[in-house]
């Protein structure tokens, strides 16, 4: 099984978070508020309390993780699909990271995604978080990186 690291993982990624855990994998999840950090282990996740707006939270996140999800595809804030996506996504080059999950949020943040990813060879697949498949979808993108 497999270490996943879930930024934007406070919220409606926990029932996805609970059955990802039931499937064996470890979880690390991201919440700017400490008052979620019950309901993350709840779910079977390690809590990192970190601000996505922030990249330099997030670095000692990714720590041995296999898969990279960033679920803010609800969150309309340009610079999390913009430019604090692609600052995660370099930092990610350097580390244990060999698979990307990206929710949809943005047109720029797809696009950025599918071009970071390819050019330096990390698998990635793109879910849309507004449907209600949404959490299903999220775990075939988990299986399908991790199947290769």
């Amino acid at each position: 099984m497999a270490r996943l690291l879930i930024v934007g993982g406070g919220g409606r990624a926990l029932p996805l978070a609970a059955r990802l855990s039931a499937d064996g994998h470890a979880l690390r999840m991201t919440t700017r508020d400490p008052g979620r950090r019950a309901a993350i282990e709840a779910a079977g996740g390690e809590c990192v309390i970190a601000d996505p707006d922030v990249v330099g939270t997030l670095r000692h996140a990714l720590d041995n993780v296999t898969i990279l999800m960033w679920l803010l595809g609800t969150v309309e804030r340009e610079e999390l699909h913009g430019s604090r996506w692609e600052m995660m996504l370099d930092r990610t080059i350097d580390t244990t990271v060999r698979g990307i999950v990206y929710e949809r949020g943005t047109d720029g943040g797809e696009a950025l995604t599918r071009s970071k990813a390819e050019f330096n060879g990390i698998p990635y697949a793109i879910i849309d978080g507004g449907s209600a498949a949404w959490v299903p979808d999220a775990r075939r993108a988990v299986d399908g990186l991790l199947q290769g």
